[in-house]
């Protein structure tokens, strides 16, 4: 920003500061764009966030806090409000203990907006104060020239002539010949001022001489001989420098301020001539002195619309292009997010079917052992299978055979269960023996396949019986479907079914009802 503002700026001036969530970082961006433009004298219309950075800095750094209000004051001076900017920098000016290269860059600003205003007896204090902190000789040229306005505004001309001395002796030391002349220019026109027309045509003819009848301030100087002449009452020679006044300003071509700025003052001097001549004011130079007025200030105004619709677009474009980011994110962000739920979804699969397939080896081993003990089953000895523990443990065996089956129902274990069911009979087709079913239900809940038989034999049917003993060993809807060879749905018809064949209340169990009146 010190040594190269413009690469400093275009930085910056990329960075979104709504993406910036610290205060302080914040602060610091918006501060130093701001400074920055004002640093280049570029227009501060898009600089208005300049006020967070400002109030942020306020009663913290005292160096950022003058310098961010030294912005602040310029954005108003650049919208318009120039009493508004006087009004902050002369606070920011009462604040002590700041350094004074700080300060000194606060009445700077001070002083050049009260010049502006054309203030008089404000800026001399400002003026006097501010050269007495310059340390650098261009610097305290500047400043004794602010000085030298406010005493010129004030209605002072004396103190006005004596500061210009010292600049025109400054210069003359310096040899800078562009400023002697200016400088002596000055001096020509303060002594205008004072009521010394003759020692300022003097002064005019001695700078003719010296630069040349066609030298480039040859319309001003002219000008000046114009208005010498009328406060002489001489209106023939004031209109003849006028004339030679519009002769040079057409040779020079100055830009539109400057040629903005030397019409008023010759429309006025006209509208003065006609006056002193004729005794009347002519309203053609007055109107066209006031619509040159007009033309400028509606240029002004142009410009600043211009500014302000240029930094509009470019927040407008720095908004889209934020949205477009961060609707890429977005999209990115879900991609990777699907991509994450499939590969997870994927691998989940993957993990549960290899358990599965583990699962399921491990019970086709088990029943395998299973089927392998059962052969060898009538190879023990008959007194073994008649103890009542072992014939339990048989029963129960067998039972956890078709249990398993019936949780895992895979085609290898159907086909285990089928083999193992048809050692010892035939299965017509079925999964499980049914006959050696019942006889492990009454073996191991006390005959209760025989009495469910002998009680409702002729009220239900086979189907039915098949159920009630499976419900007796605790197999769940799903695995009675898997075993008997039916749909789940028809499960639970036949057992609505069995409740109303049976009397079983609508709140009962129909096993805990079956096993409380098995005595009956």
């Amino acid at each position: 920003m010190k040594h190269n503002t413009d690469s400093a700026l275009s930085i910056l001036e990329s960075i979104e500061p709504s993406d910036i969530k610290v205060d302080s970082l914040r602060a610091k961006l918006i501060f130093l764009r701001a400074y920055g433009h004002m640093k280049q004298n570029r227009s501060m219309i898009a600089d208005s966030l300049i006020s967070f950075a400002h109030t942020y800095y306020k009663g913290k750094e005292i160096n950022k806090n003058i310098r961010s209000g030294n912005a602040f004051a310029w954005y108003k001076f650049w919208v318009g409000d120039t009493p508004g900017a006087i009004s902050m920098l002369d606070s920011l000016a009462g604040i002590s203990n700041v350094p004074d290269t700080i300060m000194a860059e606060t009445l700077r600003l001070r002083v050049l907006l009260g010049a502006s205003e054309y203030q008089g007896r404000q800026i001399i204090p400002l003026a006097k104060r501010l050269l007495n902190l310059e340390t650098d000789s261009m610097r305290i040229i500047e400043a004794k020239y602010m000085l030298l306005a406010g005493y010129e505004y004030a209605g002072e001309p004396d103190s006005a002539i004596h500061i210009i001395n010292e600049l025109i002796d400054f210069a003359a030391k310096k040899h800078w010949g562009d400023k002697h002349f200016l400088f002596e220019l000055e001096r020509a026109q303060l002594l205008t001022e004072k009521g010394k027309n003759a020692e300022s045509d003097s002064l005019i003819r001695e700078l003719f001489r010296k630069a040349g009848p066609d030298n480039g301030a040859a319309d001003i100087l002219h000008l000046q001989h114009a208005v010498n002449a009328i406060n002489t009452g001489n209106m023939s020679k004031a209109s003849r420098h006028l004339a030679l006044t519009d002769s040079f300003a057409s040779i020079l071509k100055r830009d539109d301020v400057d040629n903005a700025a030397f019409h008023s003052y010759n429309n006025l001097l006209r509208t003065i001539i006609d006056f002193k001549q004729t005794g009347r004011i002519s309203l053609i130079h007055i109107a066209a002195l006031n619509n040159r007025q007009i033309e400028r200030f509606n240029r002004m105004k142009a410009s600043q619309w211009e500014s302000e619709r240029g930094a509009l677009l470019q927040q407008s474009r720095a908004l889209a292009l934020k949205a477009e980011s961060r609707q890429k994110t977005v999209i990115i962000l879900i991609v990777i997010l699907l991509a994450l739920l499939i590969l997870g979804g994927a691998s989940w699969i993957i993990i549960v079917r290899r358990q599965r397939e583990r699962e399921n080896e491990e019970r086709i081993e088990a029943l395998q052992k299973m089927v392998d003990e059962y052969k060898s089953a009538p190879a023990k000895q008959e007194s073994e299978l008649t103890k009542s523990s072992a014939l339990r443990n048989a029963m129960l065996k067998q039972l956890g055979i078709i249990k398993m089956v019936a949780e895992t129902p895979t085609e290898q274990n159907r086909e285990m269960l089928r083999k193992i069911s048809s050692i010892d009979g035939d299965t017509n087709g079925e999964l499980v023996d049914w006959k050696v079913v019942f006889e492990i239900i009454d073996n191991l809940y006390s005959d209760f396949y025989k009495n469910l038989h002998a009680k409702y034999g002729d009220v239900i049917t086979q189907k039915e019986e098949q159920i009630i003993v499976l419900m007796v060993a605790s197999f769940s809807t799903k695995e009675i479907s898997v075993i008997t060879g039916q749909t789940t749905s028809t499960i639970y018809v036949r057992k609505s079914s069995i409740r109303k064949k049976l009397g079983v209340p609508e709140k009962e169990d129909i096993v805990r009802f079956l096993l409380s009146h098995s005595d009956d």
